[in-house]
């Protein structure tokens, strides 16, 4: 049995921060942890995601500003969020990939909430 818990959104200001954490519990190995977003009217975006061997990707749209890491010993995923803009707005889902090439298995998180407004 896989259980996620997500903490860290809320009401920020245009400047701020956040951090956002996603702990996994689960039998399988985890190859790799993320975070996607998902805004009113607006596609689900791939924000970042961390591989167990510490590889990092983060999208175009907040890289520079946002940081993805983790703690593949406690399955934790953590993502600092800084110079929030009112576009980062949005559900953020963190995910847990478990598996091998070709047979991946994707646990998703309830979501939180981050709003960015004055």
């Amino acid at each position: 049995q896989v259980q996620q818990v997500e903490s860290g959104g809320g009401l920020v200001q245009p400047g701020g921060s956040l951090r956002l954490s996603c702990a996994t519990e689960t039998p399988f190995t985890v190859a790799a942890m993320g975070w996607y977003r998902q805004a009113p009217g607006k596609q689900r975006e791939e924000v970042a995601v961390i591989t167990r061997d510490g590889n990092t990707n983060i999208a175009d749209s907040v890289k520079g500003r946002f940081t993805v890491s983790g703690d593949y010993a406690k399955n934790t995923v953590y993502l600092q969020m800084n110079s929030l803009k009112p576009e980062d707005t949005a559900v953020y889902h963190c995910y847990t990939r478990t598996g091998w090439p070709g047979a991946y298995y994707d646990y998703w998180g309830q979501g939180t909430q981050v709003t960015v407004s004055s």
